[in-house]
């Protein structure tokens, strides 16, 4: 059984927020691969399913960003579920737009959300990180995450989640280079190549004038 986490604040002022991308992801897993519907449980909302032919439990938080953690604890506690099987979905100002990477442990990077988890759990489970940009200034940090995304970046906003949905088994089966390199191909996806035109030979004509 895995335990995918969405992190995100609840609440529709909060729905379209950078910060609540790792909500936007879970929902269009959920969407794309016929979860049961979202239940209230653990402090937040719960759904269940199947992804690459395991069980998968995917949670909501509704406790906002800052304790997430409580919700987290609640349900691995009742589940029993090993802090390596828990996948984090996560805004991440530190990757470019767009960008999106996956590792395992390392530091809350001053995100509150992961910082919450860490401290009611331990910093073991795999994180994926959503690269939602810098704003550039420390004082513009809590604007940047708590703002909804803009029109011009609604176009890879929804590519990403799409591609998220589509491919969310490969991370739960444990291929996080599969999961990164479909994604960056759904985000940028390579030029058709353009067809050469071959040189007419007009050699046959010349000699039967």
């Amino acid at each position: 059984m895995r335990l995918l986490v969405g992190l995100g604040n609840p609440g529709s002022d909060y729905a379209r927020n950078r910060h609540n991308i790792g909500f936007m992801a879970v929902d269009e897993i959920v969407h794309r691969h016929s979860f049961a519907p979202f239940r209230s449980k653990f402090q937040g909302v719960l759904s269940e399913g199947q992804l690459a032919g395991q069980k998968v439990l995917i949670l909501k938080p509704t406790t906002y960003m800052n304790e997430s953690g409580r919700s987290v604890h609640a349900a691995m506690a009742f589940y029993k579920i090993p802090l390596q099987d828990i996948i984090v979905f996560h805004d991440e100002m530190d990757l470019a737009a767009a960008k999106i990477r996956i590792k395992t442990g390392g530091g809350h990077a001053g995100h509150n959300g992961i910082r919450s988890i860490q401290s009611h759990i331990g910093a073991g489970f795999k994180r994926v990180r959503i690269g939602v940009g810098h704003p550039g200034a420390k004082d513009k940090v809590v604007g940047h995450v708590l703002k909804d995304f803009s029109k011009a970046d609604q176009q890879w906003v929804d590519k990403l989640v799409d591609a998220i949905g589509d491919n969310a088994g490969l991370v739960v089966a444990g291929d996080d280079s599969g999961f990164m390199s479909k994604i960056s191909l759904a985000i940028n996806p390579p030029r058709p190549k353009q067809q050469r035109t071959e040189p007419v030979d007009n050699s046959n004509d010349k000699e039967n004038k």
